[in-house]
């Protein structure tokens, strides 16, 4: 007999929507919530024990100090290697019940998944690895859209807490950290993504080789207003107040999110006063 897959129900999605929008919406440091059960639970375990394992191929390399031992899937056109399950589960966030809880739970409307995975898909941690406090990319240039929601959906039976891991959303001022998150099996966390809706795992995972910190990771975006000039910028890093990150970490993470902020300053605020060639040699040093 053929397994039956599992799809989104709209009408329960909608109702759970409309039960969670008032603490979304107030929410601290920025909109959020962390709903469990997302799924039921044989469907959560299956999908857990189908994720690749860790060693495995068909998954990318980090590309930098930020998202130490950190991996997503590759390939992601058609997922090649990716059981079929995963494969289906991956597209049901694509589909109309799930884009319609997310428009009911944000208050966002006009919702435009990401068919290509553009930085999502699978997402797998390993031992000691980390991904610092970070705001997220804004646009996508390919299809011109500005992002605006993040969904994360965590598989990790049996987490423990000594493993860390615990997803750390930070004031708009990087002042602190105001809520902590465990990822533990058939956890979902969504929250609005903005320029400053700081969040990441910074310290490295103590769990035990041969256990990882599984995810799957999906964004949203909504169409791009002729008249709005949104400050394009990619992943913006933090450095946390009063920590000296491993290598000097810190300093570049600073840096690198103090330029972003400059060029979007002269995006914004300079470009329409000056002439053309003093802003190219500006761009020369930021």
């Amino acid at each position: 007999m053929k397994e039956e897959l599992f799809f989104f129900d709209r009408a329960s999605l909608v109702a759970r929507a409309r039960k969670h929008q008032g603490e979304y919406k107030t929410a601290a440091p920025f909109p959020h919530i962390a709903l469990d059960n997302l799924f039921p639970d044989p469907v959560a375990k299956k999908i857990a024990a189908e994720f690749p394992k860790a060693g495995t191929g068909g998954f990318d390399e980090p590309v930098n100090a930020f998202q130490s031992k950190k991996r997503e899937s590759v390939q992601k056109s058609d997922f090649a290697g990716v059981s079929p399950l995963l494969r289906h589960m991956l597209n049901e966030f694509n589909s109309l019940a799930f884009l319609e809880f997310l428009e009911g739970l944000t208050g966002i409307s006009g919702l435009i998944p990401d068919p290509h995975f553009n930085g999502g898909g699978l997402h797998q941690i390993l031992p000691g690895g980390k991904l610092a406090i970070h705001a997220d990319f804004n646009l996508d240039p390919r299809r011109k859209l500005q992002r605006r929601v993040n969904v994360l959906v965590y598989f990790n039976p049996g987490w423990k807490e000594a493993y860390g891991g615990d997803l750390e959303l930070w004031a708009r001022d990087m002042s602190h950290c105001v809520r902590k998150i465990t990822p533990v099996l058939n956890r979902c966390v969504i929250f609005n993504t903005t320029s400053d809706s700081f969040h990441g795992h910074p310290e490295p995972l103590a769990c035990p080789e041969g256990t990882v910190r599984n995810s799957m990771a999906f964004y949203y975006y909504t169409a791009l207003e002729d008249s709005v000039d949104v400050g394009e910028h990619t992943t913006l890093w933090r450095s946390r107040p009063g920590v000296q990150e491993p290598n000097g970490e810190g300093d570049r993470v600073y840096y690198r999110g103090a330029v972003e902020e400059a060029r979007k300053f002269l995006k914004q605020h300079v470009k329409p006063w000056v002439p053309p060639a003093l802003i190219r040699t500006l761009r020369r040093f930021i």
